[in-house]
Parts: C-alpha cells; structure tokens; sequence
C-alpha cells in the first residue's frame, strides 16, 4: 500500500477543512459570538498540521482504489474528529460521543441531531453546522481534486471511492477539470436558490444555512420545527431545489457542454423524476382530508416526498402522524434513494433499475432457455461486473442494516424506532418513525447505539465498500508483512 500518498492526502483534507473554518470564524466575528475563539484555535492547528504534513511531497503518486478507499475513509474520520472540536470546546455539546454524532451527521448530509434547542446555538455554530453539508454533498476529496493539484492519471480512484453511485467516470478528458466543473454547477445551483430565498423575505444567513441544507441534500435546519414554519414559498423553493440537487450531475455537465441528447437520454433521471410524482400523487390523495385545502396538502405531499427521497430529511409537517399508506410510502423513498452521481444517498435508483432488468432477464431465461439478452441502460449494455458490483452492494446493504438493528436493538426501544433510526442513518436521511421521527431526536439512543448509527453514516455516504474495507484483515497482514522484509 501506498502510505505516502495517503499521508499526504489526509493532510491536504485537513488544510481544506482548516481554510473552511475560517468561514464560520468570520461569521462568529461578525455577530461577535465568543465562539470565534474555538475557531481559530482548530482552524489555526488544522492549516499548520496540514502544512507541516505536506512539506513532503510522496515519491509515488499512483493512486490505486485500495488507496482511494482507505484515504477516503480516514478522510471523512479524520474530518469529523476535528470538526466536532468547536461543538465541543465551546460547550454548546458537552459530550463529545454527541458532538461527533451531530459532526458526522453534518458531513455524511444525514441531518440526523440530537440537539433539541437548535435555536439557541449561536450564529457561527449555526452556520458551520449547516455547512457541513455542504461541504459533505459534493465530497471533500472531489474539492480536493479540483482545486489542488495532483499529478497522476488514477486520481480517478478518489472520486471513484467518495461519489455516490455504481458507477463514475470522467465527463471531461482530465479528472481535475470533471471535478471543477461538478463545483461549477454544485455553486452555480447553490447561489440560484439563496437568491430565490432572499426573494421570499429570507435574511441572508438563514438564506445561506437552508441552501447549504438543501445542497447538501443534508436536512440540518436552524429552527426547531424544520421547515414547519416557513411560508409555502419557501417550502416549494426548497422542494424543487432538493429534486434539482437529486437528480444525476452528470445531466447538468451535459447541458453546459450542450451535449442535449446525452442529457435527456439519462434512464435514471426520468425514472426518477416518474418516482416523485408517482409517490407525490399516493400521499397527496391519502392526506387530502387532513388539510384544510388541497394546495396545502399537496405542498407538503411533494415537500416530503422530495426531502425523503433525496435523503435531505426537512419536514414541513409530522409525517409521522399521517395514514400507514403514506409512512410507507415514505420508507420506500428512503431505500431507494436519489440518482447516483448526485448529492442525495440511499441505494440510488440506478441500482434498482439494474435490479428490475436482471430480474426481468433471469423470469426471461426461465421462459426462453437459449435466449441471449443483455442489460442495456441509456442505449448502452451494462457491464457483467456492474451487475455483479450491485448484486454484492444490496446484499452488503441489507447485512448491514440488519446487524445495525439488532446491535441498536440492545436499547431496547421498540422495532420502528431501532428499524428506521439505522435505515434513516445508513441512507442518510436523518429523521425515521416513533421516537425518531420529525418531531424528535436521536438523543435518546445510548453511546454505544450512537457509535454504530455514526459508522452507518459514514458507511451510507461512503457507499459500504470505503469503511468496509478498513475492517478487513488482509489490509492489516499485507501492511505488516511489509512492515518485517
């Protein structure tokens, strides 16, 4: 293994987050929190860590998917651990194993919290919470790739190991300009809806905090009730911001290099706009009743539908109180997940159209035993080791959900609230059913529980095989035999 460049790469993850930092250190300074001292003392120690780490640069700088997997682990751990700091030192979270949860959450873009006064944070840590998410959507490493140079052909490998989905490859010849223009478009959408949001009244910070949120695809909010409050404007801004930020990157790098039938002739992305409307069109019927006209009912049918299935995880109302049809609804879109390629989690909806199609095509070889058919997508045949890729990835999937229920089980809270907390958790959603749900928190769970929904996030963001990996032995004995020639 190459541990120089993973040294290396870490360190340039901490001078990233250190330079970030400094953001929220402006806005603490700006409405002279007293927290701008936490700042600049983690900001401070991250640069100088970061820059003392980087003085030497690695003699090898070939980055195989070992390497991109093991650096993109320890990156998001390594991320985490310092950026709970300013929760933590200031106070605003005294236990640590909280602090770290609400950091993780912030990062992986569940918006999974166990604050329950939101409100009475100041405005910096307020802003770096919501930040994390945006920082997290798009990925550390894929920032790191576009703004620092690294020479070597395999950086592919990092963007490979941190991006979500079966599957990434480069829109452009050269892997750092695919990275640029992803943020291009990632900022360009970004500033699109802090500006449509300034124009429904929004001050500026709450218009940036709820951006980051809905960029990120992440749910943290600044106000207790989420998005509850907020006029019908604001929640139909936010609502087609969560689908846009949803749906494939891949669409919008198309249609800035004009390259239009490429763009509209993405499966994943119609499949997955007919999902919304399919899944907004059952839950608006069902909760008719429940409002008092049927604009509302239907604002906070899609507001959901869109939160849930893009993983961000903003409630606009309790969903948790509406007809079992409409809750199950609800964790269906919780499994399936956005588009790969975006910022959303879940299992992506490419996964299961490649599932739908190899049933299809195995129901087909039982009927026509000779027939050859293969799996096409986007008028391309899909490779057998994509199939076989996403074949392991569900089973992998669901081992891990089920262990992380019975571990999370061990509380002894009852099987909605186990069952939801780990899949809200490990497809990065943030609020479940029962004691998790919109209204409540995950502050209940006890450490040991909060250990293991932290590592499911991780593992969700990451897409399992990243973390997974680190848990190997032959990624221990390979490193010591090498350690003793």
């Amino acid at each position: 293994m190459n541990k120089s460049i993973i040294r290396y790469i870490l360190c340039q993850v901490m001078r990233i987050e250190g330079a970030l930092m400094l953001l929220p250190l402006i806005v603490a300074v700006l409405y002279g929190d007293p927290e701008w001292v936490d700042f600049a003392i983690v900001s401070g120690g991250l640069i100088i860590l970061g820059w003392l780490g980087t003085i030497s640069k690695p003699k090898n700088n070939t980055i195989y998917l070992k390497e991109g997997c093991v650096a993109t682990s320890l990156s998001w751990i390594i991320m985490s651990l310092f950026g709970c700091l300013p929760f933590y030192m200031s106070g605003a979270i005294p236990r640590f194993t909280d602090a770290l949860f609400e950091t993780v959450s912030g990062f992986t873009t569940t918006g999974a919290s166990i604050l329950f006064d939101i409100e009475s944070l100041s405005h910096s840590l307020l802003f770096w919470r919501s930040f994390t998410h945006w920082i997290g959507g798009m990925g550390v490493l894929v920032f790191l790739l576009a703004v620092v140079p690294m020479s070597g052909g395999s950086n592919i490998n990092l963007m490979r190991a941190e991006s979500p989905g079966p599957s990434v490859g480069k829109v452009l010849p050269k892997i750092k300009n695919t990275a640029q223009i992803l943020y291009l478009v990632y900022l360009g959408l970004t500033l699109i809806e802090v500006i449509l949001l300034m124009f429904g009244g929004m001050s500026i910070f709450d218009s940036l905090t709820l951006s980051f949120g809905t960029a990120g695809t992440g749910g943290f909010g600044i106000k207790n009730d989420s998005f509850m409050s907020y006029t019908p404007y604001v929640q139909w801004v936010a609502g087609i911001f969560m689908l846009l930020f949803g749906i494939n990157f891949n669409f919008y790098c198309f249609m800035l290099l004009r390259q239009f039938r490429k763009a509209f002739t993405l499966e994943e992305v119609r499949k997955y706009l007919l999902i919304i409307a399919a899944a907004t069109a059952i839950i608006f019927v069902n909760i008719l009743s429940m409002y008092e006209n049927a604009f509302k009912a239907l604002t906070h049918a899609f507001f959901q539908v869109t939160s849930i299935m893009t993983t961000t995880g903003f409630a606009s109302a309790d969903f948790d109180t509406w007809p079992t049809v409409c809750k199950l609804t609800l964790v269906i879109l919780m499994m399936i997940g956005a588009c790969a390629g975006s910022t959303g989690g879940g299992i992506k909806v490419s996964r299961f159209i490649v599932l739908f199609k190899s049933i299809r095509k195995e129901l087909s070889s039982y009927i026509h035993p000779k027939i050859v058919r293969k799996i096409n997508m986007d008028g391309r045949p899909v490779e057998h080791e994509v199939v076989r890729s996403i074949n392991v990835f569900f089973i992998s999937f669901f081992a891990v959900m089920v262990g992380s229920t019975f571990l999370v089980s061990l509380d002894n809270f009852d099987l909605t609230t186990s069952f939801t907390a780990v899949v809200a958790t490990l497809d990065n959603i943030g609020p479940g059913l029962a004691k998790v749900g919109p209204t409540c928190n995950y502050a209940l769970f006890s450490p040991f529980s909060k250990y293991v929904l932290i590592l499911d996030m991780i593992a969700g963001r990451l897409e399992l095989f990243p973390l997974l990996i680190l848990f190997h032995p032959r990624l221990y004995a390979e490193a010591f035999r090498k350690k003793n020639k």
